[in-house]
C-alpha cells in the first residue's frame, strides 16, 4: 500500500476516524486510482475524483450495484433467497421498480408535508429552548428523519414510538455492519411491516406501501418489506448526518451563517452546498461487470470499487480553489451526495425539505446558536458519516 509519512493513503473510517478525513482526501486525489489491501476484505479498487466517480455512477452497465454497494464480495449473501433492495438492482430491473416509487417521493409531492415538518421541528426547539441546550442530534437530527419515513410508509400515529425505537436500533446495527446484532428489532419490524401490508390491502391510503400494492405490475410482499427496510437504513442516519454537519458548518463559518441570516430565503437554496459539503454518505462501492480503464489504469472484471464521494465533492478540478470552503451562494449544478443518473436518491427532495425546514426554523429561533463539535461523538460504521450526539448551546 502506498503510503506518506507512514500515514495511510486511504483508510475505511469510523466513529472518531470521521472527524477530518478531508486532508487524507486531499492526498488521495493526488492518486486517485488506487488499489487497497483491507483486512476484512480481498483487495478492492478506490476512485476519489469527481471526474471518475461522475462517470462511474452514470455507468451502471459496467459498474453494477447488483453485487452489493460495500467493498465485500459476500456483501449479497444476507439477500440469498429474498428480493434484492431496490438500491442493489441495475437496471432495467431497478428502472422498473424505480418508477413504483418515485411518484410520491417528487418535490411537488413531498412540499405538502411542510407543514407537518415545521410542527415537529418547532416542538424539539422547545425542548432545546427550556432547557438551554441539549444533545441537537437526540432531541431533532435524529428523531425527524423517522418522523418523515414513518409518514412516507404510513405507519399510524399510535405506533410511531415503537417504529421509531426499531429504527433507532436497526439503524445503528446498519452501521455497525451487522445487522444481526438487533435480531429482536429487525423481527419486530418485519412483522409489523407484514401485518401494515396486509392492513393497507383492506384500507389503503395516501402512503408508498399503498402506492406499491396498488402498482400493475406483480410485486412480492417480501419486496415492499424488502423496501421499508430499505428506507429505515437509508433514509435515518443520512438525513441525521447533513444535519449535524451542517450545523458545524454554520457554527464554524459565522460569516456564512450571517448571509443567511440576512438573506432567509437563501436558507434552503444553501442546502445543497451544504449537503455537497457534509457528503452523509462518504463512500459505497459497485462491482465492475468487464475491464475497465479509468485515468489510465486498468481495472479488472469482478473488481469491488469504492466510490469516495466525500473526496469527490471536494475536488477542486470540480469545484475550484476554494472547494474546502463553505459558499452559502455557490450554485452546485452537479453533486454528488445523492449520487447522480439512474441511482439518484429517491428521498433527495425529501432530505433537502427536511433540512431547509429544520435550518430555517433554527436560525430563526436561535440566530447565534453553536454546536460544539469538538465534544460531539461520531458513529461507528464505515459508509456514512454522522454525529452520534452533538452538544447544542441555545443563543438568541
Amino acid at each position: 500500500m502506498s503510503v506518506i509519512e507512514s500515514e495511510p493513503l486511504f483508510e475505511l473510517r469510523g466513529g472518531e476516524s470521521w472527524r477530518d478525513p478531508w486532508p487524507s482526501y486531499r492526498r488521495l486525489q493526488e492518486a486517485p486510482v488506487q488499489c487497497f489491501d483491507h483486512p476484512g476484505f480481498e483487495p478492492f479498487w478506490v476512485l476519489s475524483r469527481f471526474a471518475d466517480v461522475f462517470a462511474t455512477v452514470r455507468d451502471t452497465t459496467t459498474f453494477s450495484s447488483a453485487k452489493g454497494l460495500t467493498p465485500d464480495l459476500d456483501s449479497m449473501a444476507m439477500f440469498e433467497g429474498r428480493a434484492a433492495p431496490i438500491v442493489m438492482m441495475d437496471p432495467p430491473e431497478h428502472t422498473t421498480m424505480r418508477r413504483l416509487v418515485s411518484r410520491p417521493m417528487t418535490p411537488s409531492a413531498v412540499a405538502a408535508l411542510g407543514p407537518a415538518i415545521s410542527a415537529f421541528v418547532d416542538e424539539r426547539l422547545d425542548v432545546l429552548e427550556e432547557d438551554g441546550g441539549g444533545d441537537i442530534v437526540e432531541i431533532l437530527f435524529k428523531p425527524l428523519p423517522s418522523f418523515v419515513v414513518a409518514h412516507f410508509l404510513g405507519v399510524p400515529h399510535q405506533d410511531r414510538n415503537r417504529f421509531d425505537g426499531w429504527t433507532n436500533s436497526i439503524v445503528a446495527a446498519a452501521a455497525s455492519g451487522d445487522l444481526a446484532s438487533a435480531p429482536d428489532a429487525a423481527l419486530d419490524l418485519f412483522t409489523y411491516a407484514t401485518e401494515l401490508i396486509e392492513r393497507r390491502r383492506h384500507e389503503p391510503s395516501d402512503d408508498l406501501i399503498s402506492e406499491l400494492l396498488s402498482a400493475r405490475v406483480e410485486i412480492s410482499e417480501e419486496w415492499i418489506v424488502g423496501f421499508v427496510f430499505t428506507m429505515v437504513t437509508g433514509g435515518n442516519d443520512t438525513t441525521t448526518g447533513l444535519l449535524g454537519g451542517a450545523a458545524e458548518l454554520l457554527t464554524n463559518h459565522p460569516s456564512q451563517r450571517n448571509k443567511l441570516l440576512n438573506e432567509p430565503s437563501q436558507i434552503r437554496p444553501s442546502v445543497d452546498e451544504l449537503v455537497r459539503l457534509t457528503s452523509p454518505v462518504q463512500n459505497l462501492a459497485r462491482t465492475t461487470t468487464r475491464p475497465v480503464d479509468v485515468g489510465g489504469v486498468t481495472i479488472p472484471s469482478g473488481a469491488k470499487v469504492l466510490l469516495v464521494y466525500g473526496a469527490a465533492n471536494r475536488d477542486e478540478r470540480e469545484f475550484g480553489p476554494n472547494a474546502g470552503d463553505l459558499d452559502v451562494h455557490r450554485q452546485v449544478s452537479r453533486m454528488l451526495s445523492f449520487g447522480y443518473g439512474p441511482h439518484h436518491c429517491l428521498g433527495a427532495a425529501v432530505a433537502r425539505l427536511q433540512a431547509g425546514i429544520a435550518l430555517e426554523r433554527l436560525l430563526e429561533r436561535f440566530p447565534r446558536f453553536a454546536v460544539d463539535s469538538e465534544a460531539g461523538q461520531f458513529a461507528p460504521g464505515h459508509y456514512v458519516r454522522r454525529y452520534e450526539s452533538l452538544p447544542f448551546i441555545a443563543s438568541f
